[in-house]
Order: C-alpha cells, then structure tokens, then sequence
C-alpha cells in the first residue's frame, strides 16, 4: 500500500494527513504555532516555527501509523497565502514572514493604484489592489527595510519555503502565485507590467511552475530532521483556499461549494477568470492546470454566530454544558423556532467590516426591524439568515457566468441541519455535506500529490475521498419567501452606508 502525505500550513499551526491511495484517511497531527499581532495591523511568523511543525507532525504520523517511511509516495502541500518571507541565497530567512493577515502595506497599495487604475489592475490580476496581498508588503519591505530588500534573493509563500527546505528548490505555483497579487492571471506569468508600476525586481520572485510539479527529493539533511526517506517525491501543491477546491470536488466548470468557518466563502471552477462588472468577486488560478477558481469571501460568516453565542446564547451555553454538546446544538433548536425571515428581522453581520461582496471596511454588524414581539428565536435564526443572504450575493455574480444547481458545503458551519436547509431555501439548490467537513485542503493537496507522481490518472480522484453523509433540498415556498427577505437585506445595507461611514470617522 502507497501512502500520501499532505501538509496543511494555517495560520494557527501545521496539520499533517495521511491518507492511503484508496483515498482513505489513515492517521492526523496538529502542531501548533504562534503568531505576532502587533501595532494593530501587523501580522507575523517565524518560518522556523514551520520548520519545526513539519518536523514534528511528520515524524509523529510515521510513528503513530506504523508505516515504513519508504511507503510514502510523495508528500505535497496546502498553505496560506498571500505573504511575504523574503530569503537569501541560500534560502535563509531575513526576517521573519509578513502573512496574509497583515495590513501595514496601505499605503504602498496606494502608490500602485496612482499608476494603475483599480479596474486594469483587477483585470490583469482577478484582485483588487489592497495592502493584503504579497507584492504590496514587498513594497513595503523596500521603503521600510532597504537592506533586507538588497539582500532578498526570492520571496516565498509557506508552503514554498517549506519545499525549498525539502528539497533544495525554489517554486512556486499559480494559485499562491495568484495571492501575490502581480501575476497575469491569463498567461499565468509574471506581469511586468505590476512590477514596473510596483518598482519590483521581478528576479525576486520565484520560477513558476504547476500545481502537480514534482520539486524535486527530499534531500539527506531533511531527511534526517523529518524522518522520511531520501528522494521521496515533494509536490508542490497549493494555497489553501485552492486545495479546498480540489478537496471538495470542485474540479470542473460549474462545480461549486461553499467553506463555512469564522470566515466563509463560495467559490466554484471555470474554465476562463471571472471579471465581475463591480468586482465582487475575486479569481485564483486552480490547482487543476487550465481552470481558475472564482471565490467571494466574506468576513465573518461563522464569526457572527460566534458572537451571538458569547454575547447572547448564555442560556443555550448553559444548558449544553450541562447536556455535553455543543452550544450550537441548542442554539439550532432556538432558531428553528422562528419561521422564514425571523418575523421582519434583518441581521448584517459586517461585525469586522466587509469583503466580498460589499468590500467596504466601515461597514457595521446591525439588527433591523426590532419589535416588541420579536423573540430570541428570531434573533438567532436572523443572523443565520444574514450570513447566509450575504453569501448568497457572492453566488448570484458567480451565477452569471455557471450554472448551479448543487453546492457541497464544508466546515464547522456544515454540522447545522437548520442552517443548511437555510442555504437550500436561500440559495434554491441541493445542499450536498461529505463525511469529512475538516479536511478539504489536506484532500486537496494530497489528490495533487497522488496525479502529481502518477499514482492517480487525473484529479477525478477525489471522487474516492468524498464520502456524501447527508442533503438538504430546497422547500419551493421558502424559496419564493426569501425573494422578499433578500430585496430587504439589501435595502438595509444600503441605507446605512451613510450612517456606517459617519461611525468610522
């Protein structure tokens, strides 16, 4: 039996997977990680830190499964995205990794949109231009650090810098080539154009090549600090984001499916980028070579039920602590109470600002349409009705260019039998939930591990990973009633913006 070995680099640690070549998960570790939050919108890493987890949870996985090292056919990986580690040479780290989570390159993005207007840009890229994103915080490494850019001999994602130390090689691929925000999103080359804008020595960037490439062995020094064995294959893989829609099944034009974690998003495959007229959404280059994975991500879709049960759900947390389940559970019941449209309850769950699709940071979290007779059942099942009337918008854009009539939804958010029949009722499709809700990116990249050395013929592999558990369809009335809810969530919002940007003052 062959085994796969997918690394999962996040941003809160390192989750190693191994599955065999039937698909099947076989045994998982987490290592955990720190990261430096700092004057308010900084963000930062040690990449030894990921060094370390991918030493560790290796050398555990091996152990604990019992395997022989010479069994893995190849290790491949999933990463975050969109950051900045710049190394020399000899692949040493200058300082340590700006990550995706950063903001302090604002005034850098501001400089690029001087010289390129925020539609050619989106355009060329499939992303709006913001302090987010790899080339603004290269930018900023340059104004801010002059000798460390000098001394940068390439700039990685994790995930590349961690097959750099595998192997020796420095990669990188389009999906986290897409988060650095200066590649031409139609060629999947570098675009000379952002970096002249930019002011960037585009050697500083690394060679591009595809998701399935295999980088190279792994060499004896990382052998002997991991535990595998010398040579064993190292794929690239991917950004997570990307894994997640491999490992989800979303590997063909029109194949969609929504994450629902603190963040969420719906993206789906097509076989040209998606340029929406108001740039509501974003596109990536897929793992799947020749596809691009058109994504809306919103802020805080799972976040916002969070808040609902720290600040409010007291009596629910109570009585599932006593009960041993989940919050959650109870809350579900709660809102299952109330009927569509939470008796005339609007919720905006803009509680960290917004990005797709209204992309407006002043934007605030709000109940509307509070009365005397409305209960704590409306207010729970408003918000769920919220994030989902929100993400709903992200999936019409999408609508205009794929049809959807299926969406496989994955995530802590999957678990809620109320809330998914909320999202076939909003939605008006088949909501379709796998047996594993947590582990499409590691599917992701392990999928493209297996094509990437020929142990699978082609992404379709996925099939023998996806397990459905269970559907929800949508209720025709309920469909037809939120017509009327989603005109209204909109409403809401617009009027306030006004409002929302005179609070942000």
């Amino acid at each position: 039996m062959k085994y796969i070995l997918a690394h999962d680099l996040g941003t809160s640690g390192n989750k190693a997977t191994l599955f065999n070549e039937k698909g099947q998960l076989i045994q998982s570790e987490v290592f955990h990680y720190e990261t430096d939050y700092f004057n308010g919108t900084w963000a930062e890493q040690d990449p030894e830190d990921w060094w370390e987890a991918i030493c560790v949870t290796t050398k555990q996985l091996i152990e604990k499964s019992g395997i022989s090292n010479k069994d893995i056919a190849v290790i491949s990986f999933s990463g975050q995205m969109m950051g900045c580690l710049c190394v020399d040479k000899s692949g040493t780290p200058l300082r340590k990794s700006i990550i995706w989570a950063d903001q302090r390159a604002q005034k850098q993005a501001e400089e690029l949109g001087q010289k390129i207007s925020l539609v050619d840009f989106y355009h060329i890229v499939g992303h709006r231009n913001t302090a987010s994103y790899g080339i603004q915080k290269l930018m900023w490494v340059r104004d801010n650090e002059p000798e460390i850019y000098e001394n940068t001999y390439i700039t990685l994602n994790a995930k590349d810098f961690i097959i750099f130390r595998l192997t020796g090689k420095f990669y990188t691929e389009p999906s986290d080539g897409t988060s650095n925000a200066c590649i031409d999103l139609k060629s999947l080359k570098w675009s000379e154009r952002i970096l002249d804008y930019a002011r960037i020595d585009g050697d500083k960037l690394p060679e591009l090549v595809p998701s399935t490439h295999i980088a190279g062995g792994v060499t004896a020094a990382a052998a002997a600090a991991t535990g595998l064995a010398v040579d064993t294959p190292v794929v690239m893989g991917g950004g997570d984001g990307c894994c997640a829609n491999v490992g989800a099944g979303s590997i063909k034009p029109g194949k969609t499916f929504s994450y629902i974690g603190s963040s969420a998003w719906i993206a789906s495959t097509t076989e040209v980028p998606v340029f929406d007229d108001q740039m509501r959404t974003i596109t990536w280059a897929h793992i799947v070579p020749g596809l691009y994975a058109p994504n809306g991500t919103m802020q805080c879709a799972g976040g916002s039920y969070n808040w609902l049960k720290t600040q409010i759900a007291w009596i629910e947390t109570a009585e599932a602590l006593k009960a041993g389940v989940s919050p959650y559970d109870f809350m579900n019941q709660e809102g299952a109470k109330s009927p569509v449209g939470s008796n005339g309850l609007i919720f905006l769950p803009y509680l960290l600002g917004e990005r797709a699709p209204r992309w407006n940071v002043n934007a605030k979290g709000a109940f509307i349409g509070l009365k005397m007779e409305s209960k704590r059942s409306d207010v729970f099942r408003s918000v769920l009705e919220g994030i989902t009337l929100n993400l709903n918008i992200i999936l019409e854009v999408l609508r205009n260019y794929i049809e959807v009539d299926e969406i496989l939804v994955i995530g802590g958010g999957a678990k809620g039998q109320v809330w998914r029949q909320i999202m076939a009722d909003v939605y008006n499709v088949r909501i379709v939930v796998p047996r594993l809700l947590e582990e499409a990116t590691s599917m992701g990249a392990a999928v493209t591990g297996g094509v990437g050395v020929g142990l699978f013929k082609d992404f379709s592999a996925i099939d023998s990973f996806l397990e459905i558990q269970e559907e929800n369809l949508p209720d025709p009335d309920n469909a037809l009633k939120y017509k009327n809810v989603k005109e209204m969530f909109d409403l809401c919002y617009f009027s306030l913006l006004n409002v929302f940007d005179k609070m942000s003052e």
